[in-house]
């Protein structure tokens, strides 16, 4: 479905992605996990067209979407929930859904703010309500709700568990979860390591810009280098 091969990117001088390997198949939850600094979000922002690629190829279901713009790439269903949430705080909750429908699904918006709800039932509670009077945990749902307006065929979620209580990172994760069990295939880039192995199917360890582990979630939550490195294990 994803298919990233031998990608390069970053800033100025400074190469950030240093030929990574990665893909995603219909129906997973792929984990990309790493500390501050490795690359994730170097790598969102590829694949979500705001920074360009120096080398290497992305390919979405197929089709070539390495010098794609952004406004194409939404509208291919490769839907990006930003780290931060990036929420339009002086907007409702429900003026920002409509906007995730701006540049697709348009034509299912009214369905596809059901949808929402009935996934977010806070979120109906505070529909005309300020979106930036929410707490950390109702921002977080409204970003994702926002992504789901778009009808996304492939969903990355950028940290959604950051700033979040350990209670609303469990319920956060169970979210996904449900997402998932529903058919969408999600790309989960988190530095919570062990929600997120015991969540994924597969995962990707980056350092440095490039994947030095990948595999099975289950197997490298066992692997005592990563448990070593990540667990202090």
């Amino acid at each position: 479905m994803l298919e990233v091969t031998g990608l390069r990117a970053g800033y100025g001088a400074t190469e950030v992605l240093r030929g990574l390997d990665l893909t995603v198949q219909p129906g997973e939850i792929v984990a990309v996990l790493g500390a501050n600094g490795v690359g994730k979000t170097t790598l969102n922002k590829v694949l979500s067209g705001v920074v360009s690629a120096r080398a290497g190829e992305i390919r979405f279901d197929g089709k070539p979407m390495t010098k794609a713009s952004a406004s194409s790439i939404v509208e291919a269903g490769l839907i990006h929930v930003p780290e931060g949430r990036k929420i339009f705080p002086n907007l409702s909750v429900r003026e920002n859904l409509v906007l995730g429908s701006y540049r697709r699904g348009r034509a299912r918006r009214a369905e596809n703010i059901e949808r929402v709800f009935a996934t977010f039932p806070r979120l109906r509670e505070r529909a005309g309500q300020a979106a930036g009077t929410l707490s950390g945990g109702e921002q977080q749902m409204l970003a994702i709700g926002r992504g789901l307006m778009a009808e996304p065929r492939l969903l990355i979620l950028d940290e959604p568990s950051l700033g979040l209580s350990p209670l609303l990172v469990e319920e956060m994760f169970a979210l996904v979860r449900n997402l998932n069990r529903e058919g969408l295939p999600i790309m989960l880039v988190e530095q919570n390591v062990v929600q997120s192995l015991d969540l994924a199917t597969r995962a990707y360890i980056l350092e440095n810009g490039t994947v030095t582990l990948s595999g099975d979630a289950a197997t490298l939550a066992a692997d005592p280098a990563l448990r070593r490195a990540y667990l202090g294990l």
